[in-house]
C-alpha cells in the first residue's frame, strides 16, 4: 500500500457547490475509485491565510499500477462526466498539468 496526497485551488464563491456535490458522491464514481485500487480517499477544505481556499485529498493505493488503474479512470465515461461538474469549481495550482490536474504532495511522516 501507497499513501498519496495532493492540494488544488477550489473557487471562494463555489464553495457550497463543491460541498454539496461531494455529499451524494455517485455510486459510479464511488465504485470506479474502488475499482481502481484506491481506498480511504477523504478530501479536506481549507482556507488559509493568503484568502484562497485549498482543497487537500488523501488516499491509499492497494494495486500494482497506479498508471494503469488511473487510466481506466480517466477513461469512464461517468467519471468523466463527474469531472465536468467538478473541474470548474476548482483551481488548479501553477506548473500541474491538465492530466494531473491535482498537485501532488510529498509525505514527510505517517505514524500508524
Amino acid at each position: 500500500m501507497k499513501r498519496y496526497g495532493s492540494v488544488i485551488g477550489l473557487y471562494k464563491h463555489r464553495i457550497k457547490e463543491y460541498v454539496e456535490l461531494h455529499a451524494n458522491v455517485w455510486p459510479s464514481v464511488a465504485n470506479m475509485i474502488h475499482e481502481c485500487n484506491i481506498r480511504n480517499y477523504s478530501i479536506y477544505l481549507r482556507k488559509l491565510p493568503d484568502g484562497n481556499v485549498y482543497l487537500f485529498s488523501y488516499f491509499e493505493y492497494i494495486g500494482s499500477d497506479i498508471e494503469d488503474d488511473l487510466e481506466k479512470m480517466r477513461c469512464d465515461p461517468e467519471t468523466q462526466r463527474w469531472w465536468s461538474l467538478c473541474k470548474p469549481l476548482q483551481s488548479k495550482l501553477p506548473g500541474v498539468t491538465d492530466e494531473a490536474w491535482w498537485a501532488g504532495m510529498e509525505e514527510v511522516f505517517h505514524q500508524d
